[in-house]
C-alpha cells in the first residue's frame, strides 16, 4: 500500500494534529489497566518532538453520546503520557488560537475528548475545518478509529495533509504484507460465535486465500448446510444457503475450506463441565459442540505447516473455559512456533482474537497483532477505511 508516512512530512516549526486513540481500559479507581494504546502512540509524538514540532492530541474516551461527562474527561491520559514522555504534557479543554500560539516547539497538548461534540461522530466538515484551522498538519495513528469517518479521524485529512503516524505505518505495512501482497499459499483462521457477524468477511477471504479453516460456533451452521447433526449446539439454521453459497464460491475461487472433523461436546456450558470427543454425527440431545477435536487440530497443523502467511481472527472453541480452550491453545501454538522459526508470517485481530492468543501464550511471536478489532474487521472484509483512505498517495 503506498501512502504518505511521518518521513514524508515537514515537521520543523509546525502545528501537527494528531489523532490518536487514548481509550484506555481502567480500574474502578481510575487507573490505566492496560496502556498498550498510550504506549503505540508514544514513538510518533517523541518524533514531533524531536523534529521541533508543536503537538496536538486529538482522542476520543468512551461513548459520551456528543454531550460533556467529567466521568469521560481524557485529564486523567496527562499524568500518565507525561511519564511515559519524560516530558511535560499540557491540556485544554477547547482548542482556541491563544492555546496553540501559547504552545511552543517540541510542546504536547491533549484536547478534551472529540465526542463531547456531536459534531465528531457525525463527520461534520464544519468541526474538521475548525480543527485543521488550528494545525498544518494531520497525522493519524489510530487504527482502531480508521474506519470510522469521523471528523478527528477522516474528515480532517480532507482539509490538511495527513500522513500516517509510526503505529498507524507499522499497522498498513504488517496487513497489507498478509492480504495485499502476502507470501503464498495463503491461510485464513476464523472463529467466533456467529456467521452473521461475519457474513462479508467470510465472502471476501475465500476470495482471497488458498486455505480457509473456519472454527468456533460459527462453523456448527456450516457443518449443519451440510447435513450433520449438531444436537443443541449453538447454530444459525437460517444461514444455511448462505454457508453453502460460500463453500461454493470458495470451490470456484480454489480455496480450500477446512470445517471441524471431530469435535469435543457437552451439556453444560461451563469451565470443566462433564465433555467427550466424538465424530462429527455422535452429538445426541443436548450435547453442544464447544471446541474442535484432536484430529481437526491436525489437520489445522498440516495445513499452516503447507502455508507461507496465515491470517487470524477469532477463537476456534468456547476459549474462555477449560479445557474448551485446547484447540485454540494448540493451534495457536503451533503457528507461533512456525512463525519464531521463520517459516510463516503470521497476523491477527478483531474481536477476542488478542485475548485468544494472549491466552495461549503464543502472542508474542506472532509477526503482528492488531488491538484495532473493527478496524481490522473491516480492512479482512474488503472494505476501503476512511482513516486510510485519506492517506494514501
Amino acid at each position: 500500500m503506498d501512502f504518505r508516512r511521518l518521513e514524508d512530512a515537514k515537521l520543523k516549526g509546525k502545528t501537527a494534529l494528531v489523532r490518536v486513540d487514548f481509550n484506555v481500559p481502567r480500574t474502578k479507581d481510575g487507573a490505566i489497566s492496560d496502556d498498550t494504546r498510550l504506549q503505540a502512540a508514544v514513538p510518533t509524538i517523541k518524533a514531533l518532538q524531536k523534529a521541533g514540532a508543536k503537538t496536538i492530541l486529538l482522542s476520543h474516551y468512551g461513548r459520551p453520546k456528543g454531550v460533556p461527562d467529567p466521568a469521560l474527561s481524557l485529564r486523567f491520559i496527562v499524568g500518565p503520557l507525561a511519564n511515559a514522555l519524560e516530558s511535560e504534557v499540557l491540556f485544554t479543554e477547547k482548542l482556541t488560537e491563544p492555546v496553540v500560539e501559547m504552545l511552543k516547539d517540541g510542546e504536547v497538548m491533549v484536547i478534551e475528548n472529540t465526542r463531547f461534540a456531536k459534531a465528531e461522530t457525525d463527520g461534520s466538515r464544519e468541526m474538521a475545518e475548525y480543527l485543521a484551522a488550528h494545525g498544518d498538519i494531520f497525522i493519524m495513528d489510530a487504527f482502531s478509529a480508521a474506519h470510522r469517518n469521523h471528523a478527528s479521524s477522516a474528515v480532517i485529512g480532507e482539509i490538511l495533509p495527513a500522513y500516517a503516524g509510526l503505529a498507524m505505518e507499522r499497522e498498513l505495512d504488517h496487513i497489507s504484507q498478509a492480504l495485499e501482497k502476502p507470501k503464498a499459499p495463503v491461510m485464513g483462521v476464523v472463529g467466533g460465535a456467529k456467521v452473521s457477524t461475519k457474513i462479508d468477511l467470510l465472502k471476501n477471504l475465500v476470495s482471497k486465500l488458498d486455505i480457509l479453516a473456519i472454527g468456533g460456533g460459527m462453523a456448527n451452521t456450516f457443518l449443519y448446510a451440510q447435513g450433520h447433526n449438531v444436537a443443541a449446539s449453538l447454530c444459525e439454521k437460517d444461514l444455511k444457503d448462505t454457508a453453502l453459497e460460500i463453500m461454493k464460491n470458495a470451490k470456484k475461487a480454489k480455496c480450500k475450506i477446512l470445517l471441524p472433523v471431530d469435535v469435543v461436546v457437552a451439556k453444560e456450558f461451563a469451565a470443566n463441565a462433564k465433555h467427550r470427543q466424538c465424530g462429527l454425527d455422535d452429538a445426541k440431545g443436548k450435547d453442544m459442540i464447544l471446541d474442535c477435536g484432536t484430529e481437526t487440530v491436525r489437520q489445522l497443523m498440516d495445513a499452516m505447516d503447507s502455508a507461507k502467511t496465515l491470517i487470524w481472527n477469532g477463537p476456534l472453541g468456547a476459549f474462555e473455559l477449560t479445557p474448551f480452550d485446547t484447540s485454540t491453545v494448540e493451534a495457536a501454538k503451533y503457528a507461533a512456533k512456525l512463525t519464531k522459526a521463520g517459516k510463516l508470517v503470521s497476523v491477527a485481530g478483531g474481536g477476542d482474537t488478542v485475548a485468544a492468543l494472549k491466552h495461549a501464550g503464543a502472542a508474542d511471536d506472532f509477526t503482528f497483532i492488531s488491538t484495532a478489532g473493527g478496524a481490522f474487521l473491516e480492512w479482512m472484509e474488503g472494505k476501503p477505511l476512511p482513516g486510510v483512505e485519506i492517506l494514501k498517495k
